[in-house]
């Protein structure tokens, strides 16, 4: 029977909890969704906004990307918590160092895609994460780079130039109404980067409430361009629901019971 997807829909994929090791000895919690039949033809590594300010790996935008985008797509969706952050995945050793100790955890994340033969790794960043992707991110393993929300509050002009001389391609997906960077601004600050992309979504806030739709169709028009889009609303075939009792008592099982965290 087809049925409407909706933001608690959750299509199938080969999903596995995931411990990442940092270069400087810590373990972060994370989760791996490859599709649930093919290879994958790309992959998605995000990194989730400020985790002060409640981002983690289950935001919204990277949890319907990790319910949806292995079987719609064929993308393989890594999210994982940056130190010090927690979700209903767990959390992640060390503490939150305002964009500094996190290089080791975007590296061990790329380290881990590469272990695993994951190809065409994207980095996909959203507010505080952009600024991990322009600090931390250029990487000889990756392929691209999407940023959404950028604020580029913590990244210097200096981090823009190294990513304008790699030629490294760079997508920047900014809301006409985000409140801290706006597109017109956002071309400005990005015209230092000859081969970024600045693509503006009228309508849109910074938290993409509403837009995510949208965003999971640029995705994957960089990452998989061969997809037909947009991507279905509709689903025939097995699905769940991510409060349903199954489904929580499979990540309860994978990840642990975190409710004392």
């Amino acid at each position: 029977m087809t049925e409407k997807l909706r933001g608690n829909s959750v299509l199938p994929a080969r999903r596995r909890a995931i411990a990442l090791e940092t270069a400087d000895g810590l373990t972060l919690v994370g989760e791996l969704a490859l599709p649930p039949q093919n290879p994958p033809v790309a992959t998605m590594i995000c990194l989730h906004p400020l985790p002060t300010h409640g981002g983690m790996m289950d935001s919204h935008l990277f949890r319907k990307a990790a319910y949806r985008l292995p079987s719609l797509a064929d993308i393989a969706v890594l999210r994982f918590n940056t130190r010090g952050t927690s979700s209903v995945q767990g959390t992640s050793e060390g503490s939150f160092d305002h964009g500094v100790g996190e290089r080791f955890d975007v590296a061990a994340a790329i380290e881990f895609a590469e272990f695993e033969d994951l190809p065409n790794i994207w980095l996909v960043g959203w507010s505080f994460g952009t600024d991990l992707v322009v600090m931390h991110g250029l990487d000889p393993a990756i392929s691209g780079a999407i940023l959404l929300s950028p604020p580029l509050r913590y990244s210097p002009p200096e981090d823009l130039a190294r990513w304008a001389e790699a030629g490294t391609p760079l997508v920047a997906l900014v809301p006409e109404l985000d409140d801290y960077l706006q597109p017109a601004e956002a071309r400005e600050r990005f015209a230092a980067v000859p081969q970024a992309e600045v693509v503006a979504v009228d309508g849109a806030k910074h938290l993409w409430v509403g837009y995510s739709e949208r965003v999971l169709d640029e995705i994957t028009a960089r990452l998989a361009p061969s997809v037909q889009l947009p991507l279905p609303q509709t689903w025939d075939g097995p699905m769940e629901t991510a409060d349903s009792s199954a489904y929580a008592n499979r990540t309860v099982a994978a990840f642990g019971d975190v409710s004392r965290d």
